[in-house]
């Protein structure tokens, strides 16, 4: 079985410039701002509690709680997580919800049903069945793994807010899209949808200052 395509520097800077080519909306964005950075996160266990802390709310605050979550548990091993009790998540800042999925994931690598060491070398399609098996891993938490993680170049995260108000922006659509649309925008954009969220979201990070003061 052959290893899964990786997004690469010299790859990303490829299919900006196909990209770029023939959409001259998102060229706009590259000349205006010039070319997105390779994002990039750390892969395994922490990184999925980290995504399942950011689901709905900011950033910022995500990243709080999950400070303080790693400081009360010494650090972010499932388990160690499991040693955790009801007080402890929420002296953390950690809802209750998300206490139940925190321990879901814990509990599925700690008996091996989930091996993140495994997700690599896994195919998109698998690696989304392994993952949205555990209670509370949605196809949000999955995009952004596959893209963020795994540097998949043809994950199209259409479920993401920042996402939607980009393509708002940048194609000059009448509305924000519901996540069909910007389905079927992302299209366009294949085999390099990966991309054209890096690009999108660059447009993004640079003009929220600017949607900030229109408000």
């Amino acid at each position: 079985m052959p290893r899964p395509t990786v997004l690469t520097a010299p790859r990303l800077a490829a299919a900006i410039a196909e990209l770029t080519a023939r959409d001259a909306d998102l060229r706009r964005v590259v000349t205006a701002f010039g070319a997105p950075p390779m994002w990039r996160r750390d892969g395994g266990f922490a990184t999925l509690v980290l995504l399942i802390l950011e689901q709905q709310v900011s950033l910022a605050s995500a990243r709080a709680t999950f400070e303080k979550l790693a400081q009360r548990a010494g650090t972010l091993a499932p388990a160690r997580v499991l040693a955790l009790d009801d007080a402890e998540f929420r002296a953390a800042g950690v809802s209750r919800q998300k206490t139940a999925y925190v321990r879901a994931l814990a509990e599925a690598v700690a008996a091996g049903t989930l091996d993140v060491d495994s997700l690599p070398r896994l195919s998109d399609e698998a690696v989304r069945a392994a993952l949205v098996a555990i209670k509370g891993i949605g196809p949000w938490t999955v995009d952004v793994y596959l893209l963020m993680v795994l540097r998949r170049p043809d994950v199209w995260p259409s479920r993401d807010l920042a996402l939607a108000v980009a393509a708002h922006e940048v194609k000059g659509l009448r509305a924000r899209p519901a996540i069909e649309e910007l389905d079927a925008l992302g299209e366009a954009w294949r085999p390099w949808r990966a991309v054209a969220a890096r690009i999108l979201w660059h447009h993004y990070l640079n003009t929220v200052r600017q949607r900030r003061a229109a408000r």
